[in-house]
C-alpha cells in the first residue's frame, strides 16, 4: 500500500511538471506577444499558426545544441546549482500537487518557506561558478533580494497563522474568507516582494544587463541554460498561483491568478529598473519593518 501511495505521488508529481512545463512555453510567447504589442512591432509570428509553437521550437533548437569544450568547463559549483534549482522546481510542483490533491501538509506554508529560501543559493552558485566576474555580482545581488523577499514572506506567513490559526496551504479556502480584504497594505508589499523573489523588472538586479547580454546564466547554452531558464519561469507561475491561494477564496481565487499573471507581464513591459541601493533601502526601512510593526500590532 505504501508503494502504491508512492507511485501516485510520484506520477502526480510528474504530471504536475509536465503540465507546468507546457504551461511556462506559452507563458514566455505570451509574454514576449505581449511585449511586442506594447513596443509597436511584430512579435513571433512565423512558426505555427500566429507563432504558437514558437516557444517549442526554441526548445528544440537549445536543446540539440552542442558546445565543444576545450580546457575550459563549467566548474562543478555551477553544474550543481543548475542541477539544485531543478530539485528546488519539481519540490514547488509537489507542494502544487498536493494542494489540488487534498494532501496538503498542517505546516505547508513552512515548508513553502524552506524551499523559497534555498532559490538564492542555487543562483548564487550558479553564478559563482562561472568564469566571469559580472555573473558573479549579478548572482550576489540576486540571493541577496531572495534574503529579502524571505523576511517579507515570514512576516506574511505568520499573519496567515494568526489569521486562520493554521499554516496549511489553502486555509482561506476552507474558511471562505480572503486575506486581501484583511490586509490590503500588506498584499501590495507582497505584490512587490514577488518580483524581487523572481528576479523580474524593476528588480531584475540578476541580469545585469548593463554588464551582460543575458546574466549570471551567460556561461550557460543548451540543456543546462533551458533549465535555469525554464524553472525561473515555473517559479514565476508559482508566485502567481500561491499569491492567490494565500490572499484569496472562492471564485477570487482564479481572478486573481490571471491578474497576478498578467502583472508579471505588465510590470516588464512598463516599469523601470530602480537603482540598487534605493531597493535595499525600501525593502529593509519601509516593507520589512512595516510588515513587523503590523505583525506585532495584530498580537
Amino acid at each position: 500500500m505504501n508503494i502504491l501511495l508512492f507511485l501516485n505521488s510520484l506520477i502526480g508529481l510528474l504530471i504536475s511538471f509536465v503540465l507546468i512545463m507546457v504551461f511556462v512555453a506559452f507563458f514566455i510567447l505570451s509574454e514576449r506577444k505581449i511585449l511586442s504589442y506594447i513596443q509597436i512591432r511584430k512579435g513571433p509570428n512565423k512558426v505555427g499558426f500566429i507563432g504558437l509553437l514558437q516557444s517549442f521550437a526554441d526548445l528544440i533548437k537549445l536543446i540539440v545544441k552542442i558546445k565543444v569544450n576545450n580546457f575550459q568547463y563549467w566548474s562543478f559549483l555551477a553544474l550543481l546549482g543548475a542541477y539544485l534549482i531543478v530539485i528546488l522546481s519539481l519540490f514547488y510542483c509537489s507542494l502544487y500537487y498536493s494542494y489540488f490533491n487534498n494532501t496538503n501538509s498542517l505546516l505547508s506554508l513552512l515548508w513553502f518557506l524552506v524551499i523559497t529560501s534555498l532559490t538564492g543559493y542555487s543562483l548564487l552558485m550558479v553564478g559563482w561558478g562561472s568564469y566571469n566576474k559580472y555573473s558573479l555580482y549579478g548572482s550576489i545581488r540576486s540571493s541577496f533580494s531572495s534574503v529579502t523577499f524571505e523576511g517579507c514572506l515570514m512576516c506574511i506567513i505568520l499573519l496567515f497563522g494568526l489569521f486562520y490559526n493554521s499554516y496549511i496551504l489553502g486555509g482561506s479556502s476552507l474558511n471562505n474568507t480572503s486575506l486581501f480584504f484583511c490586509c490590503l497594505s500588506v498584499y501590495f508589499i507582497w505584490l512587490i516582494a514577488i518580483l524581487c523573489e523572481t528576479n523580474r523588472t524593476p528588480f531584475d538586479y540578476a541580469e545585469s544587463e548593463s554588464d551582460l547580454v543575458s546574466g549570471f546564466n551567460i556561461e550557460f547554452c543548451n540543456v543546462y541554460f533551458t533549465c535555469i531558464f525554464a524553472c525561473e519561469y515555473l517559479i514565476i507561475f508559482i508566485m502567481a498561483w500561491f499569491s492567490s491561494v494565500v490572499f484569496f477564496s472562492s471564485f477570487l481565487w482564479w481572478i486573481s491568478l490571471i491578474f497576478h499573471i498578467f502583472y508579471f507581464l505588465w510590470s516588464r513591459a512598463t516599469l523601470p529598473r530602480v537603482r540598487y541601493d534605493f531597493f535595499v533601502n525600501f525593502m529593509w526601512r519601509v516593507s520589512v519593518c512595516y510588515l513587523t510593526l503590523y505583525l506585532l500590532l495584530s498580537f
